[in-house]
């Protein structure tokens, strides 16, 4: 079973701020406080591509993340151990040309892809010729996918889980357990598109401001206080 959402937004912002921005959202709660939940950031890997000029990077988030208790409701805790991970590793992948005026994006989960994965793709682009210019366009579309329905029966047995009468599975059946679960997957990630775009334009505005130069003295400032508390 699959599960996509789609939505397109605007940033009035021109595309190598909302490029910037992007990169920074998570650079420090102090500067975005809808990245409370974004434990760490490590970069992983970034280089140009000589031939193309384009930007890849790859970058590992450590996130405060747990299964939506809605869906840990639902499972049996054979399944889910009685308790899910209070944290979470998000992979992210991104190709920035600032020649053709794209940037490629791509965020999945790297724990619960058991029970379920999630993979974000953003595209964003700059206006062409003929449009006003100083905006971002951005589409994200998200995949929900959820195959624990059929590891489940995998796991019993296909005459087992054919005669659990009146049991949760045969209720609901492999792809009733793979509905659901995406569909309250979906349901928060809509709030959490939300947050994420509010987080931001708080960049966004921050970089009008103050400049590149000033943010990062604010990171750096902040670092500093999150160090001496320590």
């Amino acid at each position: 079973m699959v599960l996509t959402h789609t939505t397109n937004h605007t940033y009035s912002h021109p595309f190598p701020t909302v490029t910037l921005a992007f990169f920074l959202r998570y650079c420090s709660p102090q500067l975005n406080p809808f990245a409370n939940h974004v434990l760490s950031t490590d970069t992983i890997s970034s280089h140009v591509d000589p031939a193309t000029g384009r930007l890849h990077t790859t970058r590992i988030h450590l996130k405060k993340s747990r299964m939506p208790p809605a869906i840990m409701k639902l499972l049996p805790a054979s399944i889910t151990g009685g308790a899910a991970d209070k944290a979470s590793y998000i992979l992210e992948t991104s190709v920035v040309d600032m020649r053709e005026g794209w940037m490629c994006t791509e965020s999945r989960n790297l724990n619960f892809v058991g029970v379920l994965s999630v993979v974000e793709r953003q595209l964003y682009t700059a206006p062409r010729v003929e449009e006003p210019a100083g905006k971002t366009d951005v589409e994200t579309k998200v995949v929900f996918r959820s195959r624990l329905g059929d590891r489940i029966r995998d796991k019993l047995g296909q005459p087992y889980a054919a005669h659990q009468e009146g049991g949760w599975f045969a209720r609901l059946g492999a792809r009733g357990i793979q509905r659901s679960i995406e569909s309250l997957a979906s349901t928060k990630t809509q709030d959490q598109l939300g947050k994420s775009r509010e987080g931001m334009k708080i960049i966004l505005e921050r970089l009008r401001q103050t400049g590149i130069m000033g943010v990062l003295e604010l990171r750096k400032r902040a670092r500093e206080r999150g160090m001496e508390a320590m």
